[in-house]
């Protein structure tokens, strides 16, 4: 009787874990897939960002506002950075080269935002500098024909 028992519970107790164990559906990722065209993001996004960080870095920024609004101009240059990556032209060279560029760009718009952030206006401006010479660097990799210039200081 007592061996009975210790089977009818062994069983009551497997059956529930066996039908818990039934098979799931594995959970899909979702593909990351471009849908802007490159020069939209350019045109779009890259170049009123860094046109109104020019603006606005010709003198210190007054106010914490202004800095904050700075530090978001930058960080959306550099997750156009990480859309860039998803562009890559054709040819592995090419490839190499665009992802590099598209990491430089992204590297060089966050340390643009932590300056804004610090409300560092002298790394502010040498980071305007630097994202402008990896803009145009990139530019001239894949032959671009748009040179990007800092507006000059009061």
């Amino acid at each position: 009787m007592t061996r009975s028992l210790l089977v009818a519970c062994a069983l009551f107790a497997v059956a529930p874990a066996s039908r818990s164990q039934a098979p799931r559906s594995e959970a899909v990722a979702p593909k990351l897939e471009p849908v802007a065209e490159t020069k939209l993001l350019m045109v779009g996004l890259n170049k009123p960002n860094f046109d109104g960080l020019g603006k606005m870095f010709r003198q210190k920024p007054a106010d914490a506002d202004a800095w904050e609004f700075a530090r978001g101009q930058s960080l959306l240059v550099a997750e156009s950075g990480n859309l860039l990556m998803l562009r890559p032209p054709q040819g592995k060279a090419a490839q190499d080269a665009w992802l590099s560029r598209s990491q430089d760009l992204r590297d060089a718009g966050t340390k643009l935002a932590k300056a804004a952030g610090e409300k560092d206006y002298v790394a502010a401006r040498a980071g305007m500098a630097k994202l402008a010479n990896v803009c145009n660097k990139c530019h001239e990799t894949f032959r671009v024909p748009t040179r990007v210039a800092l507006p000059d200081a009061p």
